[in-house]
């Protein structure tokens, strides 16, 4: 079985301003040995997109990575926290500033500020979480001192997709985003598609609503924020009977989940990025899965391998065979989805791994 689809554009990159620095202060307590013994005079550093450390997903898990990496190896740290997309090329002039060995960005929208101060300052070493930096899409990084850290959560997502379809009552799904950029679409593609194989092979009709994945469009907040205009979204995917919703885009399942417990019954929600059933026990019982990549990871290998002299462009991309994406356990939920289902899903993602399934999205890392 293959799916496919055409190239889709890549949505425009944030405009970069000037603003007032909102600085955090260090994201890990200078350390003078590692837990190893080792000691280095290695500072890491690390910029947030606007969805801030304490997002409970891919901020959050990318400062995790960053501290864990320097606890590890003896290293120091500092972390700057983006306000809003003003922040951006201020908050990286200033890691440079601090003299930052390695600067960590988290999030496509700083792509355009990354670029540019690695270009700017090439004995300073870059990387950043969720971009290719390859603004003139030739296939490779931009720049030799910047690494993308990337996934392929599309083939993690394809997996959501089949349970939620499983799930259902209702024959109906959802999923809405933050934003129309690559890490988030990449999800929403593949979430479409799992419930599209799911009826392949089972013979039902399933719908999966709030995004077209041929014509790249969908239901979208506007940002990435909890607010109004995410549980709007999730309201609009309720009234059309979806049982089960994914919100892509951090902070805005908040919103899901308040729009879930108003509507009652025995909705479901997928969270992203981390396994949301362990990093936010507020919405603990609404949560069948959750489609995870390993930011943490991630950026722990990169830190450490740049702190040992080690660093190079070429891109981490983490997959279901290299364990760099997923999909977390159902919790609560393991006694009302199918018996069989966590071994079809097993099935599954050992033929997506040997290509058998094939998952693709416009925004696959290459």
């Amino acid at each position: 079985m293959r799916f496919t689809t055409r190239k889709a554009a890549l949505a425009g990159l944030a405009t970069i301003g000037a603003s007032a620095l909102v600085l955090t202060g260090c994201a890990a307590a200078p350390t003078d040995e590692g837990e190893g013994g080792e000691t280095t005079d290695f500072l890491a550093c690390m910029v947030s997109d606007s969805g801030g450390f304490d997002d409970h997903s891919f901020n959050e898990l990318g400062l995790k990575g960053l501290e864990d990496a320097v606890a590890e190896i003896g290293a120091k740290s500092n972390s700057v926290e983006s306000a809003s997309e003003d922040d951006f090329a201020p908050n990286i002039e200033a890691q440079i500033g601090e003299g930052c060995n390695l600067i960590v960005t988290v999030g496509f929208l700083l792509s355009s500020a990354t670029n540019e101060a690695a270009a700017a300052n090439p004995d300073v070493e870059f990387a950043i979480v969720d971009d290719g930096l390859d603004a003139d899409s030739d296939g490779k990084p931009d720049v030799s001192n910047g690494k993308p850290i990337l996934f392929d959560t599309a083939q993690a997502a394809f997996l959501a997709g089949y349970a939620a379809a499983a799930y259902s009552k209702t024959g109906v799904v959802g999923t809405f985003g933050g934003i129309p950029i690559p890490p988030v679409t990449i999800f929403m593609d593949g979430f479409v598609d799992g419930v599209a194989y799911y009826n392949e092979v089972k013979g039902t009709n399933v719908q999966a609503i709030g995004w077209d994945k041929a014509g790249q469009t969908g239901t979208f907040t506007g940002g990435f924020a909890a607010g109004v205009e995410a549980k709007t979204a999730a309201q609009g995917l309720l009234d059309q009977n979806a049982d089960v919703i994914l919100p892509v885009g951090g902070p805005i399942y908040q919103s899901a989940a308040e729009a879930i417990r108003d509507k009652g019954g025995d909705i479901a929600l997928i969270g992203v990025d981390a396994d949301v059933y362990n990093t936010d026990p507020t919405v603990a019982d609404l949560l069948l899965t959750s489609v995870m990549k390993g930011v943490d990871a991630g950026v722990h290998d990169v830190v450490v391998a740049a702190a040992g002299g080690d660093f190079d462009n070429t891109p981490y991309v983490g997959t279901l065979e290299n364990g760099g994406v997923g999909l977390a356990p159902f919790h609560d939920f393991s006694s009302k989805v199918p018996a069989d289902l966590q071994g079809e899903l097993d099935d599954l993602k050992a033929k997506i791994i040997s290509g058998e399934v094939e998952v693709t999205s416009p925004s696959t890392p290459k």
